[in-house]
């Protein structure tokens, strides 16, 4: 029986398009129906490439019946003489995945190309964009970085995966501020995603002395091959840091990894940490006089955000969990480690997180929960509405995203905690003022 599924928070498989663009210079080739590509491809913005130029083979119904493995040779030559790229990826969607173009056979043939050309399936019916990303990824290192003449470890390069690039609106910003955080200890950060970011620091990732990888799941089977094919190892730090307690945490991890001296990473800790409670201290009656700000909240967002939302919420603000929905359809596998990770609070204050990927679902049990007061909801453009008929407090995390616009602000690191209060608490006035 078909089920229909309300307010989604996913793009399927073939929004990893966004994954290629966010590279600089890379270049995706849809393998699918116009419509498809204009469809995961239309809310990412532009880059090196606008979203209307990426090359597409437009299957229609004389592929379905014939095949459209020609028509996909065209385009890949076509899109070699034409765009100046250094990187391209062909990606399939659903219709000829199911008539069985076979797109590695076609991509074989352009191996003596001037530019590399990689292929991922990627069809809607067989997973999500965040695993399209992984795929991506994976792709990237078994048919490019594997084929790279072999180099030496770069003494202090640390490659950092995390946020999936456009389907969070704060990633470009996190991606810095996880730059900055790691250049502060002393560390060279290598991430090959955002401006200026692409070949030239997709072909360092094997040099890297070590992987970072900050999130709760996806990327983690990234690592795990870079490790197998290069013998790089990795350190999963499964919180995205913010506010003066994760952010702490989040440096003595990678120092204590990388094998940094403790006493200079306590400094700078020292220092932040100190800096930070200073505009605490100087607003707490902002935080702490206010009626109506809410005391209990729930996050409804991907695992990677709300696990960040509320470890900050609740280690640093001192407000308390009520249940947690995480809206990316986990693969099952990840599921229970997910859990354990809002049960590991300051205080030993635990959460339920919630695996749901309905909207309706999820807005009828937060309707049923007790808040102690005016809710705190941080979620998506779609909890807005459920806010307001519950007089709770709203902060927009996470896609869909129209409530600002958001060009490289951040939540992460000291000043990303304070960030997310400017941005929570000027919510509340304009509520109730």
């Amino acid at each position: 029986m078909t089920k229909i599924l309300d307010e989604p928070r996913y793009a399927c498989a073939l929004g990893a398009a966004q994954t290629v663009q966010a590279i600089y210079r890379a270049v995706p080739i849809f393998h699918s129906g116009p419509g498809c590509a204009g469809r995961v491809s239309g809310n990412s913005g532009t880059g090196y490439l606008s979203t209307n130029t990426f090359p597409c083979s437009n299957i229609g119904e004389a592929e379905v019946v014939f095949g459209g493995e020609g028509k996909l040779r065209e385009v890949i030559a076509n899109s070699l003489k034409v765009i100046d790229g250094d990187l391209f990826v062909v990606l399939s969607g659903c219709t000829t995945e199911i008539v069985g173009d076979d797109i590695v056979q076609v991509v074989g043939e352009f191996e003596d190309a001037s530019k590399p050309i990689l292929h991922v399936n990627t069809p809607g019916f067989k997973g999500t964009n965040y695993e399209g990303h992984e795929w991506v990824v994976d792709a990237l290192i078994k048919q490019y970085l594997s084929t790279l003449p072999k180099g030496e470890k770069i003494k202090g390069l640390v490659n950092i995966w995390g946020p999936v690039p456009s389907h969070d609106p704060y990633w470009i910003g996190d991606f810095r501020e996880l730059e900055n955080l790691v250049r502060e200890i002393g560390l060279t950060p290598n991430i090959i995603f955002g401006e200026h970011r692409g070949i030239e620091n997709l072909n360092n990732v094997p040099l890297a002395e070590f992987n970072l990888l900050v999130s709760p799941w996806v990327g983690l089977q990234n690592v795990q091959l870079l490790e197998e094919k290069f013998g790089t190892p990795f350190l999963h730090y499964p919180t995205l840091p913010s506010g003066a307690h994760e952010s702490s945490e989040f440096l003595r991890a990678v120092a204590q990894f990388a094998g940094l001296p403790p006493e200079p990473v306590e400094q700078i800790i020292a220092r932040h940490e100190e800096e930070y409670y200073y505009h605490i201290e100087r607003n707490v009656s902002v935080f702490f006089e206010n009626r109506t700000a809410s005391k209990m909240f729930s996050t409804v967002s991907t695992a990677h955000r709300a696990l960040s939302v509320a470890k900050f919420l609740v280690n640093d603000f001192g407000l308390m969990p009520n249940k947690q929905y995480i809206t990316e359809n986990v693969p099952e596998k990840h599921k229970a480690r997910i859990a354990q990770y809002f049960k590991e609070f300051n205080y030993n204050i635990q959460a339920e997180a919630v695996f749901e990927t309905d909207g309706y679902k999820i807005h009828e049990q937060i309707k049923q929960e007790y808040y102690a007061g005016p809710p705190l909801i941080a979620g998506s453009i779609f909890e807005k509405k459920i806010t307001k008929e519950l007089d709770g407090n709203f902060i927009c995390i996470s896609s869909p995203f129209s409530q600002k616009v958001v060009l490289h602000s951040s939540y992460v690191g000291y000043h990303g905690g304070l960030k997310f209060l400017e941005d929570l608490y000027t919510g509340v006035y304009q509520t109730y003022n």
